[in-house]
């Protein structure tokens, strides 16, 4: 005797679940702000102008989107790979190429239809200092008390004296050929080589370069006797002349 087999019963928990409908492609455009290279030719000239701007302000496309737009230069595609060495050798990164029409593979991509932006002002080279005239001053007379020579940028010579309560500042050395009572600072424009000479030492304050003495800190070894003064070291020495 036959037996017939039941009919089999779908069971949903068993049952393999169906693959689910792949989502569809999203695309979006976006926009980003960038900085557009313009090579021109002469481009040796051009890349010495690239880098005279890039050492007055080494940020200036640091971290930047960079678009290299070849339209003035129109480079065949060898010149377009070493210009992107040179671009690379320089740590500018480009993000694509506009104005010609392919580019090859293992290039940036090539991009269309870019729209102006706002200028980015790329630092002025910084002027070059005007060289300062060193001038010396020499006084005929004396200084007297209130008065002050100044000479910033050379030296003064005083054929008299110098009076208490009297000033001479010099960029360079003093020299004085009677007494010095007053106030006499040299080297002011950070000369520590500067040195003050006098006849009859009796100063009350003495400077060179940034350092100075009172005549408390000078004691009486030297007064009244031709001395000179200048740094050794980072200290202030004094020593007779004769």
């Amino acid at each position: 005797m036959s037996e017939t087999l039941p009919e089999p019963i779908d069971d949903p928990e068993t049952a393999p679940a169906a693959a689910p409908a792949p989502r569809p492609l999203s695309l979006r455009g976006r926009a980003f702000k960038g900085l557009a290279l313009t090579p021109e030719p002469p481009l040796p000239e051009w890349l010495a102008g690239l880098d005279a701007a890039l050492k007055r302000s080494p940020t200036l496309l640091k971290g930047r989107a960079v678009i290299l737009d070849c339209a003035q230069l129109k480079p065949e595609p060898d010149a377009l790979e070493t210009l992107m060495a040179e671009l690379k050798a320089r740590g500018i990164a480009v993000l694509g190429i506009e104005g010609i029409d392919a580019v090859a593979s293992g290039l940036p991509p090539l991009l269309v239809q870019g729209r102006p932006s706002d200028t980015v002002e790329i630092p002025a080279a910084p002027a070059e200092p005007e060289p300062q005239v060193v001038t010396s001053i020499t006084v005929e007379g004396s200084v007297r008390s209130g008065q002050s020579v100044i000479n910033p940028t050379g030296d003064v010579t005083v054929m008299g004296s110098v009076s208490s309560g009297a000033e001479i500042l010099a960029g360079g050395s003093i020299h004085v050929y009677g007494a010095l009572r007053g106030r006499a600072i040299a080297g002011a424009a950070r000369n520590p080589r500067a040195r003050i000479y006098c006849r009859k030492f009796e100063p009350e304050l003495l400077g060179i370069d940034r350092l100075v003495r009172t005549a408390e800190d000078m004691g009486t070894a030297l007064r009244g006797k031709a001395a000179q003064v200048w740094l050794d070291g980072g200290n202030i020495r004094m020593a007779s002349l004769d």
